[in-house]
C-alpha cells in the first residue's frame, strides 16, 4: 500500500486563517469527488470556522476522563476503519491526553500516513521544535507543545497562510480570533506588532529555506547543472591577499542592490596544506565578510579556477566577484590566470566581475625562506658524503680497477651526491656535484691529470651529471624541507584546534593555558602582565615557571614581577616589565604576554599570538563571571531588601493599623460600646494580631530557609493526621475545602510541624484564589515510593512561564491585592518541602485552575498500594 501524502498549512500566529483554508481545501477535493472527512478540526467558536464544517463528515472523537474530566481526542481507530482518501488533522503539535494511542498528534498522523490516508493539517511557526528559543526571545513564552521539522520537512506539500500585522490586530479587534473578554490582553502582550512582524519574518525565511530544498532536490534530480537565478547568490574568491576586504564590501554592494541576496566568501586551499596565504588576514576577511552578513568557506583543490567554478555551480551561485590578478605582466607568459580563466570558462549563467584594487599588477612577493632544520649532526655527515666521499671513491678507483669506464664512474659519483643530500641538504649536495665533476675530469676523462677533454662526448656527459647533480640535489632538498614544514604546520593546526576548542567549551583556566604555552615552546616561565594606563606600572596576572608547573600569581591584581617562590630547585628569573623578557608579545594597548628562557624565531610567533589572544580571553572571561556573581547576588540582595521594607511598610502596617484603632476604640471614654461592639472590636484585635503573626511567622521561615538553618525531625507520620490539623486556619474549612485522603494511604517520612506549615499555606493561597462556591479540593495518591498530595483550585490560573516565579519569595501573581499577604506563603512551602526531602510543583488543573503538587518520600517498609495512575501529564 503507498503511502499517504502530507499537505500542510503554515502560519505565523493564531488567528491567520489556516483552518479556514483547510476547510475551504476540504471542500474543493469534496465537490470534486474525493473522498474527504474532518478527523479533528477545532473551530475555538469562531463563526466563520464552525460555518465552514458544515457539509463535510465528521469522524466522532473518543471520549477520554482524566483526573475527573472528560476531554475529547481524534479517534485514530475510527479514522482507520472508515479509510477516506483524505482526513483533515488540525494542530498537528498537540499533546494527546494521557490514555490516548499516541503521545503527540502527530504520531497519530504518522499512522493515518502509513495506511495510506492523505492528511491535511496545520501548524503555527513557533510551535516547530528547532525555534522554540528564537520564539521563546522573540515573545517571551516557551511553548510547550512542539513538533518536530523532520515531520513538517518531509510533508508533499507546505502552504504559508499570511497576514500581515495589522490585518490580524484588525481580525482581533472585531472579536473573530478571541473573545471579547481576551482581546485586549492578547493585543498588549502575544499580539503585539513587533511580535507579529518577528514571526512572520521566521515563518517567511523558514519557507524560504524549506523552497531551496525543494529547488536543489529537482534540480538533483533532474541533472540540471546550469545555474538558475532564483535569487542573487554571489561568490567572493579570497586569495588571502590584502585585496580581499575590497571584494568582499564590493559583492555585499552588489547583494544589497536585489532584495534575499547572498553573499558566499570562498577562498580555496592547495592540496598540499603549504599555500602562501596569510592566515591571519584571512581570519581578517572571515569575520568581514560574516559581520557583513555572508558567509566564509575554505574549499581545497589544486586547480583553483575549476574548484572556485565548481563550489559557485554548487551552491546556485549567480555572480562571481574576483580581483585583478597581483600578478607581474612578464609572468603572464606562464598563463592567462586564474581571472581570466574563470571568465572564460564560466558560461553564459554565470557572471564575473573583476574588481580593480591598490595591490594589481604589484606581484605576489617572495615566499619567505625555510631551512630544513637538519640538525648538526646530519649536516656534518652531509659534508663528509659529499666532500670525503668522492675522495676516497676516487682513491679506491684508480688503484682497484682504473678501467670501469666513464659512465660507470659518473653513477658512483652520483650516487654519493644523492647521499650527501638525503644527509646534510642542498648545500652538500651542490658541493658535492662540483667536486666529482672536477675529479671525473681529472681522473677518469681523457687526457687524464689535466683539466681539458678531449673527446667532445665526454663534455657532453660531465655536463649532464652536474645537471642530474643538481637536479636530484634540489628534489631531495625540496622534499626534506616539505616534509618539515608539514610536521610543523600539522603540530601548529594540532594547537590552533586545542585553542579553539577551549574557546568553544570554555574550559581552559589561565594557569592551565600558560603552562600549555610554556610547555609547548620549552620556556623556563610564562607571565601574563598588564597596567591600566600607558603610565601604570605593570602587573602579573597569572604566571607559570618550570620548576612548579603551576601560577604562583594567578590572582588578579597581584603587584611586582611574575610569582613568588613557591619551590623548586633554582632561582627564577622574575620579570615585572615586558621588555625584561626573552620574549614578549602585546595582546592590545594594555596587556602583553612575556616569556623567559630563549629568544623564539620569528616563524613561532604566529602561533604565540594565538595564544596571547586567548589568554587574554581567558582572563577577561573570568573576570566577568566574578563581576556577574557579584551583581547577581547584589541584586538578589537589593530585592529582598526593597521586597521586605514594602511588606514592613505596608503589609505589616495594614493589620497594626486595625488594632490601633480597635484599642483606641475601646480605650475612649466618649463612646459607650454595647456588648456586640466590644466583642466584634476584640475579634477585629484577636483577627488582627493572628494576621500579624503569620506574616512574622512566614518571614522568620524565609529567614531561617535562605540561612540554611531549618533542621526537620524526621519520622512517620500519616497524612489524615495531619492535612486536617494544617486547615485550622482557614475560614470555614468545611465548606471551602473537600478532603480526599484514601486510609489505604501508606505513611510518609517527614517532619510533622514542616508539613502542617506547607499544607496551611497551599491551602490558605488556594482558597484565596478560588471564586466563590468552588472549594479547593485536596486529594492524596501513591506512586511508587512517593506520595502525592495535590491542592486543587478553580481560580484564574497561572500562565506556564509564571509557574516557577509563584515560588520565589514576595511575588504575588498578576493583580493579586495587597493586604493578601507579603508573597511569602508559597516561598516558605517549597523551602519546607525541599528540607524534608520532598518537592513542590504547580501545574495546570484541567478545566482552568492551578494545581499545586506536593511530593513527599514514602516511609520504608511501607509499600505503597498498586494504583493506575497516568504516567504523563496533559500539555
Amino acid at each position: 500500500m503507498a503511502r499517504g501524502r502530507l499537505r500542510i498549512y503554515l502560519g505565523a500566529a493564531p488567528g491567520v486563517g489556516k483552518t479556514y483554508a483547510m476547510l475551504s481545501e476540504a471542500h474543493r477535493r469534496t465537490e470534486r469527488g474525493t473522498d474527504c472527512v474532518v478527523a479533528f478540526v477545532e473551530h475555538h467558536n469562531r463563526p466563520r470556522t464552525e460555518v465552514m464544517l458544515q457539509g463535510l463528515e465528521e469522524i466522532p472523537r473518543r471520549e477520554l476522563e482524566y483526573r475527573g474530566a472528560v476531554f475529547t481526542e481524534m479517534d485514530v481507530d475510527a479514522v482507520l476503519a472508515r479509510h477516506p482518501q483524505v482526513a483533515l488533522v488540525d494542530e498537528l503539535p498537540h499533546t494527546n491526553i494521557p490514555g490516548s494511542r499516541n503521545t503527540k498528534r502527530w504520531q497519530d498522523v504518522e499512522e493515518l500516513l502509513a495506511a495510506g490516508i492523505d492528511v491535511i493539517s496545520t501548524v503555527n511557526i513557533q510551535h516547530l521544535e528547532s525555534l522554540g528559543d528564537v520564539v521563546e526571545s522573540i515573545t517571551g513564552i516557551r511553548q510547550q507543545e512542539t513538533v518536530p521539522d523532520e515531520v513538517v520537512r518531509r510533508a508533499a506539500q507546505i502552504e504559508l497562510v499570511d497576514m500581515s500585522p495589522p490585518a490580524l490586530r484588525r481580525r482581533m479587534a472585531h472579536g473573530n480570533i478571541y473573545r471579547p473578554d481576551k482581546v485586549d490582553a492578547a493585543l498588549s502582550n502575544y499580539f503585539r506588532p513587533g511580535n507579529l512582524t518577528a514571526l512572520r519574518e521566521l515563518a517567511l525565511l523558514w519557507v524560504a529555506d524549506r523552497v531551496d530544498e525543494y529547488l536543489n532536490e529537482y534540480r538533483s534530480a533532474h541533472h540540471v547543472s546550469r545555474i538558475w537565478g532564483s535569487r542573487e547568490r554571489i561568490v567572493v574568491g579570497l586569495t588571502g591577499g590584502p585585496e580581499g576586504r575590497t571584494l568582499i564590501r564590493r559583492a555585499v554592494r552588489l547583494a544589497e542592490k536585489g532584495a534575499g541576496g547572498e553573499v558566499l566568501a570562498v577562498h580555496i586551499a592547495k592540496s598540499d596544506g603549504l599555500a602562501s596565504a596569510s592566515p591571519k588576514e584571512l581570519a581578517v576577511q572571515r569575520a568581514l565578510v560574516e559581520d557583513l552578513g555572508g558567509t566564509f568557506h575554505q574549499v581545497v583543490g589544486d586547480d583553483v579556477s575549476s574548484a572556485l567554478l565548481e563550489f559557485a555551480r554548487g551552491v546556485n551561485a549567480t555572480q562571481t566577484v574576483l580581483g585583478v590578478s597581483r600578478r607581474n605582466g612578464w609572468r603572464y607568459v606562464f598563463g592567462p590566470g586564474v581571472g581570466a580563466t574563470v571568465a572564460r570558462d564560466s558560461g553564459r549563467d554565470l557572471d564575473v566581475h573583476l574588481v580593480t584594487h591598490d595591490e594589481a599588477g604589484k606581484g605576489r612577493g617572495l615566499p619567505a625562506v625555510r631551512g630544513a632544520r637538519l640538525g648538526r649532526s646530519r649536516t656534518i655527515w652531509g659534508w663528509l658524503a659529499g666532500i670525503g666521499g668522492p675522495v676516497l671513491l676516487t682513491l679506491l678507483l684508480t688503484h682497484v680497477d682504473p678501467q670501469l669506464g666513464l659512465a660507470n664512474d659518473m653513477l658512483l659519483f652520483l650516487t654519493l651526491t644523492v647521499a650527501a643530500a638525503l644527509l646534510g641538504g642542498l648545500p652538500p649536495a651542490l658541493a658535492s656535484a662540483a667536486f666529482g665533476s672536477l675529479l671525473l675530469n681529472w681522473y677518469f676523462t681523457p687526457p687524464v691529470h689535466r683539466l681539458t677533454i678531449a673527446d667532445p662526448e665526454n663534455i657532453l656527459a660531465l655536463i649532464i651529471f652536474v645537471a642530474v647533480a643538481v637536479s636530484v640535489a634540489s628534489v631531495v632538498d625540496l622534499a626534506a624541507r616539505r616534509t618539515q614544514q608539514a610536521a610543523r604546520l600539522r603540530a601548529e593546526s594540532e594547537i590552533l584546534s586545542f585553542l579553539a576548542g577551549s574557546v568553544l567549551r570554555g574550559e581552559t583556566s589561565l594557569d592551565a593555558l600558560l603552562e600549555r604555552v610554556r610547555e609547548t615552546f620549552g620556556m623556563e616561565s610564562v607571565a601574563l602582565l598588564e597596567r591600566e594606563s600607558d603610565v601604570s606600572p605593570w602587573t602579573c596576572a597569572g604566571s607559570v615557571h618550570s620548576e612548579s608547573g603551576a601560577g604562583s600569581g594567578s590572582s588578579t591584581g597581584s603587584r611586582g614581577g611574575a610569582g613568588s617562590e613557591s619551590g623548586g630547585a633554582g632561582p627564577r628569573r622574575v620579570v615585572g616589565r615586558p621588555e625584561d623578557a626573552d620574549v614578549d608579545v602585546p595582546v592590545g594597548d594594555h596587556m602583553a604576554l612575556a616569556l623567559s628562557g630563549r629568544v623564539l624565531p620569528a616563524s613561532d610567533r604566529r602561533v604565540l599570538a594565538a595564544f596571547a589572544a586567548q589568554a587574554a580571553v581567558v582572563l577577561d572571561r573570568r573576570r566577568l563571571q566574578h563581576e556577574a556573581g557579584r551583581a547577581k547576588e547584589l541584586a538578589e540582595g537589593n530585592r529582598i531588601r526593597t521586597a521586605l521594607l514594602a511588606a514592613v511598610s505596608h503589609d505589616l502596617r495594614t493589620p497594626l493599623s486595625g488594632i490601633k484603632a480597635a484599642v483606641s476604640s475601646l480605650r475612649s471614654d466618649d463612646v459607650e460600646w454595647s456588648a456586640e461592639d466590644r466583642a466584634e472590636l476584640l475579634a477585629a484585635i484577636e483577627g488582627g494580631t493572628d494576621r500579624l503573626g503569620h506574616l512574622v511567622d512566614n518571614l522568620l521561615d524565609m529567614s531561617r530557609i535562605q540561612t540554611g538553618t531549618v533542621t526537620p525531625l524526621i519520622r512517620e507520620i500519616d497524612l489524615d493526621e495531619v492535612v486536617p490539623a494544617a486547615l485550622g486556619g482557614i475560614p470555614a474549612p468545611e465548606v471551602n475545602v473537600v478532603l480526599e485522603i484514601p486510609e489505604t494511604l501508606p505513611m510518609v517520612a517527614t517532619d510533622k510541624g514542616l508539613l502542617e506549615r506547607v499544607v496551611a499555606n497551599i491551602v490558605e493561597n488556594a482558597v484565596h484564589h478560588s471564586p466563590a462556591g468552588e472549594p479547593v479540593r485536596v486529594s492524596a495518591s501513591a506512586l511508587a515510593d512517593r506520595v502525592h498530595l495535590r491542592v486543587v483550585d478553580r481560580g484564574p490560573g497561572v500562565p506556564d512561564e509564571a509557574k516557577n516565579r509563584v515560588f520565589a519569595p514576595f511575588q504575588r501573581h498578576g493583580d493579586a491585592p495587597r493586604g493578601n499577604g507579603v508573597g511569602l506563603g508559597l516561598a516558605v512551602a517549597r523551602g519546607f518541602a525541599e528540607a524534608m526531602g520532598g518537592t513542590l510543583e504547580a501545574e495546570d488543573t484541567p478545566g482552568g485552575g492551578l494545581t499545586m503538587v506536593l511530593t513527599l518520600p514514602a516511609a520504608p517498609g511501607r509499600p505503597a498500594p498498586c494504583r493506575d495512575l497516568p504516567a504523563t501529564t496533559a500539555g
